[in-house]
């Protein structure tokens, strides 16, 4: 993976104040300001974002659609802008901006159905609501993802990444098996499928669903599994199960049930949950969580096969594993930008002068090897300690829109890369580091497969 000290050097203008665009307009490209889909960026985001980071703490830049957008890259300024209540990740309630095409972290696929020009596809989605709307529907989606329910799930998650690993000699092709689809997408898809409580007869259209999410087209599959989720989300509100459109469904239990848990719930921002509330939910909660946790699982397998090192490390202290998976989320992790969040107010950031209605999108993967924070980030170290009180990386967010499914995430990580290690003790690249071909999407890291020899077996 290319590092800050590998990769070409581009100029960019100090950023200050910038005259903003009128709703709806894109100012004009400027040649020496930064795009989030510029080649150099998708290419080497570790080293391109980290030439920014240096050149200032605040840069002006473009956003995936051409839009000016402030570029905010170094680790205590991230963290400060994402609980900051002064930008909000929808545009509607920002005077001059369109409510179309809300910001979130998320996929577009779990946003908007095709063809509707922004309306969001279900209105569950946490990262497109803000308060007091978010309040209301995360209360019920941090219970439902409690730690007791996560570890009540554990087992399972091992048992699918056993099953799959069974399954993974018959898929080897010319003598390489392609982890990405045959275990990374399968594993997460298997996982979530359980979480949800998908009923059997409906695995065909999750799995086809997950397929889809790998290959970059889900629109049409996210329409028909909405729709089931709608249905599914009225079977359980009448007869509830221990799955997690019940457990969205339930009452909040920190006030007690019942009539309580409803005041409660309505005190935080009004009624209770609505059937699409859950479905929008789940299929946010969903689509936010596969496709990250399977590129943290790829992503991390190929880490560990190009650092021999580290990987003993683990082959002789198997409980390093949970530090190790931190490790890789800051060092490969799956996320690497924050979608735009909008101010409502003119305000002044690091000397810079942000008003309102202009966007800011937060670059984490710049956050993540910022030497501020974590002493020589290049290097890839499972035993590095946090430098500091709170998380170690910024990966999964922070404030309000923290990511709600980080402690599943953790867990199949661990779960997947602990198995694949032991189970297959010879497990080596079928090809050279350089060739793996990652997918040049400005707000992931993903790669587009990973190619493996499985060696002898443990």
């Amino acid at each position: 993976m290319p590092t800050p000290a590998t990769a070409a050097t581009t100029a960019v203008p100090p950023a200050r104040e910038a005259a903003p665009a009128g709703p709806g307009e894109h100012a004009g490209k400027h040649p020496g300001e930064p795009g989030v889909t510029d080649p150099d960026l998708l290419a080497d985001p570790v080293g391109g974002y980290g030439r920014l980071r240096e050149q200032g703490p605040i840069v002006r830049g473009r956003g995936a659609d051409g839009a000016p957008v402030w570029l905010v890259t170094r680790h205590d300024d991230v963290r400060e802008l994402l609980r900051d209540q002064r930008f909000v990740n929808s545009p509607a309630p920002v005077p001059g901006r369109p409510a179309e095409g809300a910001g979130c972290t998320g996929t577009p696929e779990a946003r908007q159905a095709p063809g509707d020009a922004g309306r969001p596809l279900l209105p569950g989605s946490l990262p497109d609501n803000d308060r007091p709307a978010h309040t209301r529907l995360r209360r019920p989606a941090a219970r439902a993802l409690s730690a007791r329910r996560l570890q009540a799930l554990r087992p399972r998650v091992e048992r699918i990444a056993e099953e799959l690993l069974d399954a993974l000699p018959g898929h080897a092709v010319g003598g390489a098996v392609d982890l990405v689809e045959h275990y990374a997408y399968p594993l997460s898809t298997g996982v979530l499928a359980e979480l949800v409580g998908v009923p059997e007869a409906d695995r065909g259209l999750w799995r086809d669903w997950g397929a889809e999410q790998a290959a970059g087209r889900a629109d049409a599959a996210t329409a028909a599994l909405a729709g089931r989720l709608r249905e599914l989300a009225a079977r359980r509100r009448a007869e509830p199960v221990d799955d997690l459109v019940s457990a969205l469904l339930r009452p909040d239990e920190t006030a007690g049930g019942g009539a309580a848990g409803a005041a409660c719930g309505a005190a935080a921002g009004g009624g209770r949950i609505s059937d699409e509330e859950v479905a929008g939910l789940v299929l946010a909660l969903v689509a936010a969580g596969l496709g990250p946790t399977a590129d943290l699982i790829a992503n991390g397998a190929a880490a560990l096969l190009g650092h021999p090192a580290e990987r003993a490390r683990l082959d002789a202290d198997p409980a390093l594993w949970p530090r190790a998976v931190e490790e890789l989320v800051r060092w490969c992790g799956p996320v690497q930008l924050t979608g735009p969040r909008w101010a409502t107010e003119d305000l002044t950031f690091r000397d810079t002068r942000i008003r309102r209605g202009e966007a800011v999108q937060l670059v984490l993967v710049a956050a993540n090897f910022d030497p501020r924070r974590h002493p020589h980030p290049e290097r890839l170290d499972l035993t590095r300690e946090p430098a500091g009180p709170g998380e170690q990386q910024v990966a999964f967010g922070h404030g309000i829109h923290s990511c709600l499914g980080a402690g599943l995430a953790r867990q199949e990580a661990e779960v997947a890369l602990a198995a694949l290690l032991r189970r297959h003790p010879g497990l080596a690249l079928a090809v050279p580091p350089e060739q793996l071909e990652r997918v040049p999407l400005p707000e992931g890291r993903r790669l587009r497969h990973l190619p493996v020899r499985l060696g002898r077996t443990g």
